[in-house]
């Protein structure tokens, strides 16, 4: 890996993997593959930008493929082309909670299962990220991005109470971006529908805490829709416009063009 070519993205925009592409690894190349994925796994507390990737080639270790070693191997090239990108946490920002939510509906093609998707911030602090496939079926992207809307308000339910127990003052409500109209409206909706019956405790989970001040649900367009790195592979100019909103810099580059 030491001679090979640096990459710009950390999986390449398009590529879609499944349990059958390629061909099967031998048994010492498997065993390396999830060594490698051990190790990418536990890169990924601090390296939120290969999140989604590193989720998604998970799957594949109990019988990986040559095509999900060459994508793993795609990992380690975009982490050589700047080993010093780390996540900036800022002294200065409000303290306010901030959460992002997204889903890529349908988008396991083994299962088709959606991903969900979600980032946190503390003002302009990322602090919380996760990128998971779905434990079900969605009949509609409405429902999945509902699905993720309701993992995401956990979290902030979870982080909200955290921050109370340690003193520190901070902003209220919570605030929760998503950009599906449809789930905004279910969740601003107090009847429920036969079409919502199967998301019914992540309708009332939402809504309690809509209703008691908790969080507030913001629209968001889908270009500035910052959870989108957790859930699909993006084209190289969108994956590095969410890079810079996830607060990574290079200290590299910092110190280079101080100097």
């Amino acid at each position: 890996m030491l001679d090979s070519k640096p990459s710009s993205t950390p999986i390449d925009y398009g590529t879609r993997l499944h349990q059958q592409s390629g061909v099967p690894l031998s048994d010492s190349e498997a065993s390396a593959y999830r060594r490698l994925i051990g190790r990418l796994i536990y890169l990924t507390n601090t390296c939120p930008d290969i999140t989604f990737v590193v989720q998604h080639l998970s799957q594949f270790i109990s019988k990986p493929r040559s095509t999900h070693q060459q994508a793993a191997a795609h990992i380690l090239r975009y982490v050589k082309a700047a080993p010093g990108f780390g996540i900036f946490f800022s002294a200065k920002s409000v303290i306010q909670l901030q959460g992002f939510s997204d889903s890529d509906w349908a988008d396991c093609l083994d299962t088709r299962r959606s991903i969900t998707g979600f980032s946190i911030y503390l003002g302009s602090s990322l602090i919380s990220w996760k990128s998971k496939k779905q434990a079900t079926v969605s009949r509609s992207s409405s429902k999945a991005e509902y699905r993720a809307l309701a993992s995401a308000t956990c979290e902030l339910q979870w982080l909200t109470y955290l921050l109370e127990d340690f003193g520190v003052s901070f902003l209220r409500p919570a605030l929760l971006y998503c950009d599906n109209q449809s789930t905004l409206h279910i969740a601003a909706n107090p009847m429920f529908h036969e079409r919502t019956k199967h998301i019914e405790l992540d309708c009332h989970l939402v809504r309690e805490k809509l209703h008691s001040g908790l969080l507030k649900l913001l629209p968001i367009t889908s270009a500035n829709q910052l959870a989108g790195i957790y859930t699909k592979a993006l084209p190289p100019g969108a994956f590095n416009f969410l890079q810079c909103k996830l607060g990574m810099y290079n200290i590299h580059s910092q110190l280079e063009g101080g100097s």
